[in-house]
């Protein structure tokens, strides 16, 4: 196991070996009340185990564990052994994002109702005899027939949900990069907290990224009204432009399930070493976004970033944590309609894991997904290895020149050539 996802579980460490019975017992204790004390000793001693199992599973089901997110009793299936894995399918010809036709660089959610394609479905002669439900209606009545169909054969160990991924508003990191050029940016700015106009550590949105989510939030009110499905449950990256995307595209709509956005830490951005890419305190994000909740284990400092020392996520490390950030929803949400608010980078992490066309998303874009999860036995002998983070090049000042496509040319001898390219860039997050 990557030696970044394990950093959280070296800081759960419990205080159940400071009491003992052994060392208790050297105390001189009346002969009355040795008794007694032993029960309390006993009482304190479970006490302190029991906290200590628990925070630790806490940990490891919500930020690590497949295993543990897999294991029996979660409500996703009944009947789950630790060697299972989740296979994932994207279950084509539902939406236009699907077809290799559709050009992501072009596509624009609002005008084509999400993607949605205008097609009938095996229910819709027993759900809609007389044409009067709309595509929405119809779509939401197939998918919650295939849920049926699986939940009344016992052994079948299958659920499909539709999952609706949008990237964070425009962000000054994305402001940032236009202004001085991907290589400059990447080389040098993006290492900064800012410049004297604008902050881009754990950046916020501009003005135009808050327009981008009175757009969203006017579109999921005209879709909701056309009969898409109200979300059941909504989740979000622990980084700003993700919490005030969603808190501005939903908290003002008139919902039937409350908003309550839980954030987990693995929806977050890939972990450069961009500033962009750390993310503030527990403390500061509660501040920040009070309605939301933490998912269990969620810890007070960013354990994960190692920008400070030039390390950089790779993108296979990426889409390991994606794999297990997706098994823990499926594991432990029956819901079937789910938000997710994260970024271009981290969703087209979460599309590879999902099995589905490389389909990037410029801001404030959105992506609906219909997934199928099945409980397979493993194609392959399980690994706790994983690809981690490398060195990223940089320049210690801004730099001389910056080329595209090539990198930049840095002032000091130190780093004479270092390569930046868009591809590790926060325009892309």
């Amino acid at each position: 196991m990557s030696r970044k996802l394990t950093t959280i579980l070296k800081s759960s460490r419990s205080p159940v070996g400071a009491l003992t019975s052994s060392s208790l017992a050297r105390s001189p204790v009346p002969r009355r009340n040795q008794a007694s004390l032993s029960i309390w000793i006993c009482i304190v001693t479970c006490i302190f185990i029991f906290i200590f199992i628990s925070s630790t599973v806490k940990m490891k089901a919500s930020m690590l564990s497949v295993a543990l997110a897999l294991a029996p009793g979660a409500m996703a299936w009944k009947e789950v052994s630790d060697c299972d894995e989740i296979k994932y399918t994207s279950v084509p010809g539902f939406f236009l994002q699907d077809d290799a036709n559709t050009d992501p660089n072009t596509f624009d959610y609002a005008n084509f109702n999400f993607g949605l394609l205008n097609r009938t479905y095996p229910t819709d002669a027993k759900f809609d005899p007389r044409h009067k439900k709309t595509q929405w209606q119809r779509f939401a009545n197939y998918v919650e027939s295939l849920n049926d169909d699986c939940k009344k054969n016992k052994k079948d160990q299958t659920t499909y949900k539709v999952l609706f991924m949008g990237r964070h508003g425009e962000g000054w990191h994305n402001a940032a990069e236009t202004f001085y050029g991907t290589p400059a940016w990447n080389c040098y700015w993006a290492e900064q907290d800012g410049n004297s106009t604008a902050t881009w550590s754990d950046a916020e949105l501009t003005n135009n990224g808050i327009a981008q989510t009175t757009k969203a939030n006017a579109y999921f009110k005209s879709r909701f009204a056309d009969g898409l499905p109200y979300f059941e449950s909504y989740y979000s990256s622990p980084l700003r432009r993700c919490l005030q995307t969603a808190q501005l595209t939903f908290g003002s709509l008139r919902l039937p399930h409350p908003f309550k956005p839980t954030i987990k830490e693995l929806f977050r951005e890939s972990i450069s070493i961009h500033t962009c890419d750390r993310r503030s305190t527990k403390t500061q994000i509660h501040a920040f976004a009070p309605n939301f909740q933490f998912e269990a284990g969620f810890t007070e400092d960013d354990e994960l970033w190692e920008g400070a020392q030039d390390k950089g996520e790779t993108s296979a490390h990426q889409v390991a944590r994606s794999k297990i950030v997706i098994d823990d929803v499926f594991s432990h949400d029956d819901n079937t309609w789910l938000s997710i608010t994260s970024h271009s980078g981290e969703i087209g992490a979460i599309l590879t894991v999902l099995n589905h066309r490389s389909f990037s998303l410029s801001t404030g874009q959105i992506i609906p997904v219909l997934v199928k999860a099945e409980l397979v036995e493993p194609t392959v002998e399980p690994t706790s290895t994983y690809a981690s983070f490398t060195s990223e090049p940089t320049c210690k000042s801004p730099p001389i020149t910056s080329i595209s496509g090539q990198g930049c040319v840095c002032a000091t001898a130190t780093t004479t050539f270092a390569t930046a390219t868009i591809t590790s860039g926060c325009k892309a997050h």
